[in-house]
């Protein structure tokens, strides 16, 4: 078990297969802003690391040698173990997909896949967590604007309110979400140009959209003989 960093996501993974348990396992590790929690390969073991607490999210296959991997979900919520849940699995019945919608599983990973398609879900659920956090403000309060922008961060698609500009790319957003996660503090455009390999201009499209949905906050950065400078801070740093 890796240890977990301050605002690190705690990850444990579900998983009975021992070669797929350690490949998740590496890939939460390589995902910014994630750490690995434990690696369950049983229903029962999941829920015995689930009651020590310190997770936040479980990445959950369906097939468990000891039972269904949604009947798990059912045990931790009589339990009142509210972590969010990512299932990992090869399940493609519509029928197992229906009861984890259901249930509350928040994204849905068909195996098998590559670790870009792994950190894309694991971002999606960054942005909605970062997403929450922001538009709560100190008052912990949601309107319906709120929560449709929260909610469109874990359903990406035409008509969400997380959708692209036209001329805008998923992955250099994802490569200039990721700089400004991990940054640590914050930076211009040119600095998030020279981590991405992008010019100042492209970049500040891309992080001024991200301002417009609130997932960055802009300032000024003063110094220097040149004029002030207009920085950019992930709201969930």
């Amino acid at each position: 078990m890796s240890g977990t960093a301050a605002g690190d996501v705690a990850v444990l993974v579900v998983e009975d297969e021992e070669l797929a348990s350690v490949a998740h396992a590496a890939y939460v590790g390589r995902t910014p802003g994630f750490a690995l929690a434990g690696v369950a390969r049983s229903a029962r073991e999941a829920l015995v690391r689930l009651r020590q607490g310190g997770v936040d999210l479980v990445l959950l296959d369906m097939n468990l040698p000891d039972g269904h991997g949604l009947d798990l979900v059912g045990r931790m919520r009589t339990e009142g173990l509210w972590c969010d849940v990512i299932a990992v699995t090869a399940a493609r019945d519509v029928e197992v997909v229906r009861r984890a919608v259901a249930q509350g599983v928040v994204l849905y990973l068909l195996k098998p896949f590559a670790y870009a398609t792994f950190r894309t879900k694991l971002e999606q659920y960054a942005d909605y967590r970062s997403r929450m956090a922001a538009e709560a403000g100190a008052e912990g309060q949601l309107g319906q604007e709120e929560v449709d922008r929260a909610l469109g961060t874990l359903r990406p698609g035409s008509d969400s309110p997380g959708s692209l500009p036209k001329g805008m790319g998923a992955e250099t957003l994802r490569e200039v979400v990721t700089t400004l996660r991990t940054a640590g503090s914050a930076r211009s455009a040119t600095e998030v140009g020279e981590a991405t390999g992008a010019s100042r201009v492209t970049v500040r499209r891309y992080l001024e959209h991200l301002a417009a949905e609130g997932l960055v906050r802009r300032g000024t950065r003063y110094g220097g003989s040149g004029r002030p400078e207009v920085e950019y801070r992930w709201s969930g740093a």
